[in-house]
């Protein structure tokens, strides 16, 4: 089977309509989630003004 040579990718995008405000330094397992993200050659991407909204989107290299 030839291999696709084009990467994919996979993404994950979370919003709600809360508060804002997340922070990663704040214990809330979202620098885990970076970690992990990292360790597959992905990136997360966390937008959370105060007031809100949140939004977390995550970046995972997939495929061939």
């Amino acid at each position: 089977m030839a291999r696709n040579s084009r990467a994919s990718l996979l993404v994950i995008e979370v919003a709600d309509d809360g508060r804002g405000g997340a922070n990663e330094a704040g214990g809330t397992g979202l620098g885990g989630m970076r970690r992990r993200a990292a360790a597959l050659d992905g990136r997360l991407r966390l937008d959370s003004p105060p007031g809100g909204p949140t939004l977390i989107r995550v970046e995972l290299p997939c495929g061939w």
